[in-house]
């Protein structure tokens, strides 16, 4: 698959709506052994100011040395603006 059928499958995958609960996630990362408990995360919740809380926090623990990775959406123009890892 391409970028663009990648990016097109995604966004269709919306058509099926949205299912409430976090049963489906739960068995979907106990089958994958729990990756979310194998590194250290922070998870920014909240109405207003996420996206600049976030780019504060990647900026801070970059200059410090961690090895940062940062996933924020929507996206503005592209989808690729929503993952980060490196600071690029």
């Amino acid at each position: 698959m391409d970028y663009k059928e990648t990016i097109d499958y995604l966004f269709n995958l919306q058509k099926f709506g949205i299912k409430l609960g976090l049963t489906n996630i739960r068995k979907l990362l106990a089958a994958l052994s729990s990756p979310q408990e194998k590194y250290k995360t922070i998870h920014i919740a909240g109405t207003n100011g996420k996206g600049s809380t976030a780019a504060a926090i990647e900026s801070m623990l970059t200059k410090s040395g961690y090895r940062v990775g940062l996933y924020t959406s929507p996206h503005l123009i592209d989808f690729n603006e929503r993952i980060r890892a490196g600071g690029g």
